[in-house]
């Protein structure tokens, strides 16, 4: 073998081993994360607002709706029943926006997901170290198919729900149809979609249920739709992780939409004028894979 020859293949080796160390390296630069995934639960335990289970009232009726995606305004760590919203390890807080006057959620910019979709990710030597009992998701936007009944027949309509404390939209789209609005709209603004039309409403004022089991030592401002779920087990976190932590934030929405039954046949009239009381979640769940 000549000299210039030996010599060229041992540059080609350098050169694949730099290769090689620099691609892992890339790789370890990424390091382990801590995500959070998506799951709508029409079986998952319906809980009210103290996180206890509960049915449906009298006089109302409701159904489980077919969600296609959601959107969340704030994440959080809680290390406890007796951590103040806020004081727990925040992952993450959604841009806010005054253009609509008050502060508000700026929907533009909002990450919507699906059932089993990456919502958030953060790197796990990010996360503040800590065990850690309770998951806190601010939810914000959610839309889903439900049934209503028309004219004698059962249809299937589309509904955009904004759950969020405040929300600036300039526009959004339910299914086919885009909706402007430019302005601020409270928690519990909706619209429905069918083949004919679009209606909007507004539900009640604080009449979104949003399950907070650790209410008595840990209350979460009227509004805020701040969900709080306990882990099976706590979370522990040490930020030296080598693998990938997936939570799924398992959301409960059995009978989630719910209205005034006024004809109490059990099915949602909207021509009758039955009118929308609620869409709020029925609990969280957070489990880890």
């Amino acid at each position: 073998m000549s000299k210039n020859l030996f010599l060229s293949g041992c540059l080609a080796a350098l050169a694949c081993c730099a290769a090689c160390s620099k691609n892992e390296d890339s790789v370890e630069d990424k390091g382990a994360k801590l995500i959070f995934k998506y799951k709508f639960d029409p079986n998952q335990e319906r809980l009210g607002n103290l996180g206890q289970p509960v049915s449906v009232p009298a006089g109302n009726a409701a159904q489980s709706p077919a969600f296609r995606v959601m959107s969340s305004h704030y994440l959080e760590l809680a290390p406890g029943a007796l951590t103040a919203l806020g004081k727990g390890a925040v992952l993450y807080k959604h841009q806010e926006t005054a253009k609509g006057g008050e502060t508000a959620i700026d929907f533009a910019s909002a990450k919507l997901a699906g059932d089993g979709e990456v919502f958030y990710e953060v790197p796990l030597k990010d996360v503040p170290a800590g065990k850690y009992e309770y998951l806190r998701v601010s939810l914000a936007y959610q839309n889903y198919d439900i049934k209503f009944n028309a004219l004698g027949q059962e249809w299937t309509g589309s509904v955009a729900s904004f759950i969020g404390f405040n929300s600036y939209i300039t526009s959004y789209k339910i299914k086919d149809s885009t909706q402007q609005v430019n302005g601020n709209r409270k928690q519990g603004y909706w619209a429905l979609e069918t083949k004919y039309s679009v209606v909007s409403g507004q539900a009640p004022a604080g009449a979104t249920t949003v399950p907070n089991p650790i209410a008595a030592t840990s209350p979460v401002p009227a509004g805020s739709c701040v969900v709080t779920g306990p882990f099976d087990t706590p979370l522990q976190i040490t930020g030296k992780e080598k693998q990938d932590v997936v939570v799924t934030v398992s959301l409960s929405v059995n009978k989630s939409f719910e209205w005034k039954d006024t004809n109490g046949n059990g099915k949602y009239d909207p021509l009758e004028g039955e009118a929308v009381v609620d869409m709020g979640v029925r609990g969280l769940k957070p489990l880890v894979n």
